[in-house]
């Protein structure tokens, strides 16, 4: 029995918020994205003021992001391919996800409407 509680306690702490630090790295409703894994370096950020909602938004400057961050109030599909082709791997994300090591390249992304 105490084997499986040590196990179970070790599941939440993957499901953590991030942490605060991060949150001020990118403001509320803005997609933002980084060259390094844990938020390093100069990041590319977009919101809808700039951004055409379910149009292929590749990165600036040809930017390869190895983490990202969605706080816009919509879900955001990152694809690693930069004209948002799904040869490649893409995942979509909701509001508020915190990706410090994110699982391939990203290159381009869409805001979707909901």
């Amino acid at each position: 029995m105490l084997a499986l509680t040590a196990v179970g306690l070790g599941a939440p702490a993957a499901a953590v918020p991030a942490p605060e630090q991060d949150e001020a790295q990118c403001e509320s409703g803005v997609f933002c994205a980084w060259p390094e894994h844990q938020y390093g370096g100069s990041p590319h950020s977009a919101d809808l003021r700039t951004t055409n909602m379910e149009e292929c938004v590749p990165l600036s400057d040809g930017l390869e992001a190895h983490s990202f961050v969605n706080r816009l109030n919509r879900p955001v599909t990152v694809y690693q391919d930069a004209h948002c082709g799904t040869r490649g791997d893409f995942s979509t994300y909701p509001e508020g996800s915190f990706v410090p090591r994110s699982p391939f390249v990203v290159r381009a992304f869409k805001i979707w409407t909901h």
